[in-house]
């Protein structure tokens, strides 16, 4: 645990989860929104949704330990990498988490705890946290694109969480660009996310990319990981910057027709893919929606980096007033 703080003396506080496909995080904050312990594990590759429920309640535990009272104890809230049934309460289909498909993820903790869970979709978390700490503060019309291994989106629609009648609301990775593709069969993906993606992009690269000239991934490395088509790119790759090229053209149409529809104020670009080449990207974004739009919204990157989700759980735990805007999972009746 990295303690920044003095737990023993928290008089309101609250435990925010950043469920990722490998790695979890687990931070303890205060009612100043200050962050006095951290764990982060890996996700465990075995034992299915029991062994999730397992690994989150004892990071929790862990986490926890060090207070002695916990009177002030607000609750738990979980981003998770899938939608989130907006009457149920259901984790949907997290595909990049082995099993973790129709999981009552938010009542198991809530009934071992006993106390409120407050579960949601990871983007729509980072979307709340990057309105209250980031680069979109104050807007009332957002969309916040994660852009990683996967592609999501958190939409932000006159202050409120939009989650649509399934909880998929944003979950773009299924938009279609090619409407004569209409009939091809993307399995656990979609069109957009089989091209803008790191997984889709590392696809691309194992593909296009030659052999033994330092572009593959050597050992054990994470397929889905395209950190090495940027890097073939800064050497010079010509075929890593067609694909890289093509990815950001593609997400530049994309990012156009979401505008289309939602007018929003602002799009903020978050996620590992980002980082790759954040310039670049920006520039492309902006030339494509510029050609389809005549007066855009601004296009920025995060400031928040990786913490964006978390802050996004903090302050959900902190502004309890405002459980409309995520779904507080129902208190489990007593035996």
């Amino acid at each position: 645990m990295n303690r920044l703080g003095d737990p023993s003396s928290v008089t309101a506080f609250g435990v925010a989860v950043d469920m990722g496909a490998s790695h979890i995080r687990f931070v303890l904050a205060n009612e100043r929104s200050e962050v006095l312990g951290e764990i982060r594990d890996r996700v465990m590759a075995h034992g299915g949704p029991d062994g999730i429920v397992s690994q989150i309640r004892e990071g929790i535990e862990r986490l926890l330990a060090p207070v002695r009272d916990r009177e002030g104890f607000r609750g738990i809230a979980i981003g998770v990498p899938s939608a989130v049934d907006p009457k149920t309460g259901r984790i949907v289909d997290a595909n990049n988490v082995p099993g973790c498909r129709d999981v009552d993820l938010g009542l198991a903790i809530e009934k071992y705890f006993d106390a409120p869970v407050y579960l949601d979709n990871d983007a729509n978390m980072a979307a709340l946290g990057e309105r209250w700490r980031g680069v979109a503060r104050g807007i009332d019309n957002l969309v916040f694109v994660a852009l990683g291994t996967g592609v999501g989106a958190g939409l932000i629609l006159n202050g409120r969480i939009c989650r649509g009648r399934t909880g998929a609301a944003g979950e773009i990775f299924r938009m279609n660009l090619e409407w004569p593709r209409w009939q091809e069969e993307f399995p656990d993906t979609g069109y957009f996310e089989r091209y803008v993606s790191g997984m889709g992009l590392a696809m691309e690269g194992h593909q296009a990319l030659p052999h033994g000239n330092g572009t593959r991934p050597v050992g054990p490395a994470d397929d889905r990981d395209a950190r090495f088509v940027f890097e073939a790119m800064e050497r010079g790759d010509a075929a890593a910057e067609t694909l890289i090229d093509r990815c950001f053209t593609m997400l530049g149409v994309g990012v156009a027709n979401l505008i289309s529809v939602l007018d929003p104020e602002m799009i903020v670009f978050n996620g590992g893919l980002v980082r790759g080449a954040p310039e670049k990207m920006l520039a492309k974004i902006d030339r494509v929606v510029r050609r389809i739009h005549p007066n855009p919204p601004p296009i920025k990157t995060s400031s928040l980096g990786d913490r964006a989700q978390i802050w996004g759980a903090v302050y959900t735990l902190l502004h309890p007033e405002e459980q409309a805007v995520i779904r507080a999972v129902e208190m489990a009746p007593g035996p």
